[in-house]
């Protein structure tokens, strides 16, 4: 019995897994939505970054709400795109979370700018589910969405392990700019999550320098960068939306 059952979850998890891509694909987007950055993209792990790997943890604890780790989990990946922190766009499958799908973000940037840049859904089950980025995202890297019981309370948590993709984001990231983006960014999406639920923890943060050395030979990821190219193609975009092209 024991041989069964392990034989259906490995087959479980095979099917969790997104199949091999290389170069991704987008499907249909909303109207309005800057798709730019995804199509014909190749993944970036974090061994391809250029930067510093650092692995953050961000998590929260639901207090108050009688929710076992999977009702968390199902809810959002059904309800992905509304705990993100206002001015911030996932168009992805209108079914929710899936392996292998790809969905195209429209991200907030200073000055009232967009980033549009995107992810694959490299894994997804009911208890975790895992992004990967695309060429001229900020992070060469994996994003991990979980929930796990602890001393009797459901934790919601995210795990990064990043790379900036390029030199220009590496200076970002130096200068304190791009890691404070992407904090904020996450704990405001664990507080919109918990308050989902009626909860109202704080969200606590670990980070770990992984790697402290730089990877030279990945400084021509910068003719990929999505901030750069996304800057430049905005004229263009903005023209098209108010003569309907």
């Amino acid at each position: 019995m024991s041989t069964v059952n392990e034989s259906e979850e490995s087959r479980s998890r095979e099917g969790a897994w997104a199949r091999p891509v290389d170069r991704l694909k987008v499907g249909g987007v909303p109207a309005g939505a800057m798709n730019l950055n995804v199509e014909g993209r190749q993944l970036t792990g974090p061994l391809k970054g250029f930067g510093q790997m650092w692995q953050k943890t961000y998590k929260v604890r639901v207090t108050g709400a009688a929710l076992a780790p999977k009702e968390v989990i199902k809810t959002w990946k059904a309800q992905f795109p509304e705990f993100w922190p206002g001015g911030n766009y996932f168009y992805g499958s209108l079914t929710g979370i899936a392996p292998g799908d790809v969905a195209v973000l429209n991200l907030a940037a200073p000055a009232g700018m967009r980033l549009s840049t995107g992810v694959l859904v490299i894994y997804a089950d009911d208890e975790s589910f895992t992004f990967m980025t695309p060429q001229g995202h900020m992070f060469a890297g994996m994003i991990t969405f979980s929930a796990y019981e602890e001393d009797g309370v459901t934790v919601a948590q995210i795990q990064v392990l990043i790379r900036a993709s390029d030199p220009i984001y590496e200076m970002g990231c130096r200068l304190g700019v791009v890691h404070k983006a992407e904090d904020t960014f996450w704990h405001g999406t664990l507080q919109n999550l918990a308050l989902h639920f009626g909860a109202s923890g704080g969200v606590e943060q670990q980070n770990a320098l992984v790697d402290p050395k730089m990877q030279w030979r990945e400084a021509k990821n910068v003719w990929h960068n999505a901030a750069v190219r996304t800057a430049l193609y905005t004229p263009v975009y903005l023209v098209r939306r108010v003569f309907g092209r």
